[in-house]
């Protein structure tokens, strides 16, 4: 018995970068048109991750990709880091923290069929907090799109 309330005292202790993912709105777009969808991520307190840009080429950057498709993205606006002092980096390091929302501007084609798409996107992250790094995870992002 003492094993099992270890273990659990062990993951207890455990405290993990989560990001989570709020899926963007349902879109319907008509052949030949451009919009901009938005969408949120939130990672937990106490940690961050590196911006698009980071301060430092060691460190890895935050990226969104979407799938190529019948809807083609056509800009990524990554969201304003700032910048903040580490007590492992000289340097203060250019991260997000907490809430951040990515904008991304679409394009359909004029030919596109009528129906529903559904686009698929991924956030690659790298979170810290003020002693150790992780390992980057990738989140995927769906968007549901309505030709008509």
């Amino acid at each position: 018995m003492l094993l099992p309330s270890l273990s659990g005292l062990l993951l207890l202790g455990q405290n993990s970068p989560l990001l989570n993912v709020t899926p963007p709105e349902p879109v319907n777009a008509k052949p030949g048109s451009a919009f901009t969808v938005k969408f949120a991520a939130t990672l937990n307190d106490g940690f961050h991750m590196n911006s698009h840009n980071p301060a430092e080429t060691y460190l890895i950057p935050l990226t969104l990709k979407w799938a190529l498709g019948p809807v083609e993205a056509a800009d990524v606006e990554y969201p304003k880091p700032e910048m903040l002092k580490l007590p492992f980096e000289a340097k203060p390091l250019s991260v997000l923290t907490g809430k951040s929302t990515f904008t991304t501007k679409f394009k359909l084609p004029a030919n596109a069929q009528s129906g529903p798409v559904t686009v698929m996107g991924k956030l690659r992250y790298q979170a810290c907090n003020d002693k150790a790094c992780f390992a980057p995870k990738t989140v995927e992002v769906k968007l549901p799109v309505n030709v008509q």
